[in-house]
């Protein structure tokens, strides 16, 4: 007991510090002046149906915001906001306009504050928004069947092909791994890079994704560990890693295809589903091509299938029915995590036994020809 008050009583007295100086610091006379900082950052504009726009904002700034006026191409209109006009901080509200949008057609939203602060958002297709119901679900559901699934089981059908090589090219085919899965860690950090600009303030999209990159490996090496204590990890073991891996990258690649379909970007959500498919039939070859020297069951390859595929499913669910720029943020770098895991996994299990490692020119071969096949398959993907 003694012990942990010891422990609490800096705690206690930093709170104490951090109270004193809110209530008789300098804050109030800066409050009084410098005009406030507001911020309101648009989550999501969604056309629910014919008539209506829903408008989702978070405010992501330091102080309060009251939501005075609402306007749709230049022009005031009426609005009501849910649950209420005075949006505190880290709360987000749901603004709902009754305006005959025209479907396919382009609109500005902008909310202005009481203090005539404006927040601004164009919408580039108004098209009405997926809603749950049984034919949305089985539509995004079989888009990432499309994506994910269908192509990481053909990509499992290399297993044959490989059990018959010798082990040098066994290890190219790793080292053919490791350049796959390196081309989708640094996508996976272009992608959530990209949507930091979309992410509230104080959600802190970099930290994010810090959070993200750091935490995943820590925490699936953590877990293997509990499992086999300090034994070496199994074929089987390093496959289903690399099967986690790539599944959280697929993730963000259903979240990718899921919103796009949500806006009206067809067009885009159909390149996607194109040249996904193609780019991900190499990830099955990179699952199996450390069983190549195992005999797996049918009922774990499938396994591993559908731990590296499935997750485009959820993923096109969530970016069709709830896309959230921090949660896809996190989930990019959780997945960008794994990777860095996966690879450093591979790297001890390849350098060790004698064997040459990366440093073998075969190997090194091997790695680049996965960053190359990864860059030729992402040609065909839309930007």
């Amino acid at each position: 007991m003694v012990l942990a008050a010891k422990g609490l009583l800096p705690l206690l007295l930093l709170a104490g510090l951090l109270a004193v100086f809110l209530r008789f610091g300098p804050v109030g006379v800066f409050r009084a002046s410098f005009p406030p900082i507001e911020e309101l950052t648009f989550e999501r504009i969604a056309f629910p149906q014919p008539g209506l726009i829903r408008v989702h904002m978070v405010n992501g700034g330091p102080e309060s915001v009251t939501v005075a006026q609402v306007m749709l191409d230049d022009a005031y209109w009426e609005h009501t906001v849910v649950p209420d006009r005075e949006v505190g901080r880290l709360d987000d509200i749901v603004i709902e306009i009754p305006y005959p949008w025209v479907d396919g057609d382009p609109l500005i939203v902008t909310v202005v504050s009481s203090t005539g602060v404006t927040f601004t958002q164009e919408v580039a297709v108004a098209t009405q928004s997926p809603e749950i119901n049984r034919s949305y679900v089985v539509t995004f559901a079989l888009l990432g069947v499309y994506v994910g699934v269908v192509p990481v089981f053909l990509g499992l059908l290399w297993l044959p092909f490989l059990a018959g090589v010798s082990r040098r090219w066994i290890d190219f085919f790793l080292s053919f791994t490791v350049g796959l899965l390196l081309f989708l860690g640094v996508d996976a950090l272009e992608g959530a890079f990209a949507l930091t600009g979309q992410v509230a303030s104080a959600f802190q999209g970099v930290g994010l994704i810090v959070l993200g990159v750091v935490g995943a490996p820590l925490v699936i090496h953590a877990v293997g560990r509990m499992g086999r204590g300090d034994s070496a990890i199994t074929p089987l073991g390093i496959s289903t890693l690399i099967a986690i891996a790539i599944g959280l990258h697929n993730l963000g690649e259903g979240l990718a295809i899921g919103s796009s379909y949500a806006v009206g970007e067809v067009a885009l959500g159909t390149s996607l589903v194109f040249g996904f498919l193609l780019h991900n039939t190499t990830e099955g070859l990179g699952i199996v091509a450390p069983l190549a020297r195992s005999r797996p069951s049918y009922g774990k390859l499938a396994a591993l299938g559908l731990i590296a595929g499935v997750p485009t499913i959820f993923g096109a669910w969530i970016g069709g029915f709830s896309y959230s720029p921090t949660a896809s943020v996190l989930f990019l770098a959780i997945g960008a995590g794994a990777i860095v895991q996966v690879i450093a996994v591979l790297g001890r299990s390849m350098g060790s036994g004698g064997r040459e490692g990366f440093k073998g020119p075969l190997n090194a071969a091997g790695v680049v020809a996965g960053l190359i096949v990864m860059y030729a398959t992402g040609l065909f993907v839309a930007a």
